[in-house]
């Protein structure tokens, strides 16, 4: 089966293309290359796989681009996109041509193509906004919903916060609108924080890894707001088993959307908990420093995945504490690459 991957040269994209040509099947990735480090990922993909993988070095903006590289695929996985909220609120229009305009090219070119291919999104957890509605309790070291057990669920209202927030959302309802419209095979996965190897996070945007990184290379670290800011984590593995499910049931779930996160089960605070772990795994107290809150940050995001484990038959495998460890030896025995 054809596969192709919009921003296939990042930390999920990369992940994705290497189980499936492991598994044998063809994969192309799309990328412009310009977020920092992907042509590491890249070659690193083309070392693994030699010509098995082909490559298209182009821009989501790119429609003509697009157009030609759908054709003769059967999947798409549309995860390229600007990806830092900091960086939509400094640069809407960018930000808004890229993931909003991105994506409604990429739906364009699979409508228009001889034979339509599936489509899946990555969308985000920010389409739900700040949830200031929502009522939050504070605990020694983590914030809490008061009355959402489970989570966060699909039937949860949009309220896209943040330039990034819009444009994200504004994909999401295109991807879900283009199944009921015209007929075209879609899914939508908002997804929570993802991390594992292959990420090269970055202060405003994968910070788990940023803070591994950060440790292991003796960086100092910068809390924005009181570290006790809760977001269920899923390890990269656990989320590419999502999407092989939703393909195995392309049929049964074309048109649906998905939370889909580490659930209340991998969830904790981003300083007061997860600190603690880091410690452990590096085998040292780490320095940090704390500024202020950052705009559209939900004191607790947690995904409630009854409906992906119900309908996909899914469930996150790989704990917190074991996933953290695989990043943490992965960036010790990589540490060329965070030089």
């Amino acid at each position: 089966m054809p596969h192709l991957i919009t921003g296939g040269a990042g930390f999920i994209g990369t992940n994705l293309a290497h189980t499936l040509l492991a598994r044998g099947e063809q994969v192309t990735i799309f990328d412009n290359l310009s977020r920092p480090r992907t042509p590491l990922n890249l070659a690193w993909l083309q070392a693994q796989h030699g010509e098995r993988l082909r490559f298209i070095q182009a821009d989501l903006r790119d429609f003509a681009a697009l157009q030609a590289a759908v054709v003769g695929h059967e999947v798409i996985y549309h995860l390229g996109g600007q990806v830092a909220v900091t960086t939509s609120v400094a640069n809407p229009r960018e930000d808004f041509m890229i993931n909003a305009l991105g994506t409604f090219n990429v739906l364009e070119a699979a409508r228009l193509a001889p034979t339509p291919p599936i489509v899946f999104y990555a969308s985000t957890n920010k389409v739900y906004g700040g949830m200031e509605h929502v009522p939050v309790v504070e605990h020694a070291t983590r914030y809490m919903y008061r009355d959402l057990p489970k989570g966060v669920g699909e039937e949860q209202l949009l309220d896209f916060h943040s330039p990034y927030g819009v444009s994200k959302g504004a994909g999401d309802q295109y991807v879900r609108d283009y199944a009921r419209i015209y007929g075209l095979k879609t899914v939508v996965f908002r997804q929570s924080c993802i991390y594992g190897p292959r990420q090269f996070g970055v202060e405003d945007q994968g910070w788990a890894a940023h803070f591994v990184i950060a440790a292991v290379m003796g960086r100092p670290l910068t809390i924005y707001g009181d570290g006790k800011q809760v977001r269920d984590m899923l390890y990269v593995d656990d989320l590419i088993a999502a999407y092989l499910a939703a393909l195995e049931r392309i049929d049964q779930v074309s048109g649906q959307i998905y939370n889909i996160g580490g659930g209340p089960s991998n969830a904790l605070s981003i300083w007061a908990e997860f600190g603690p772990l880091l410690e452990r795994l590096v085998g040292r107290q780490l320095a940090v420093t704390y500024g202020p809150w950052r705009p559209g940050d939900q004191p607790v995001y947690v995904s409630a995945i009854d409906k992906a484990a119900r309908e996909l038959g899914w469930q996150p495998q790989v704990s917190v504490a074991e996933g953290m460890a695989r990043l943490v030896a992965w960036v010790k025995a990589q540490r060329e690459l965070f030089e």
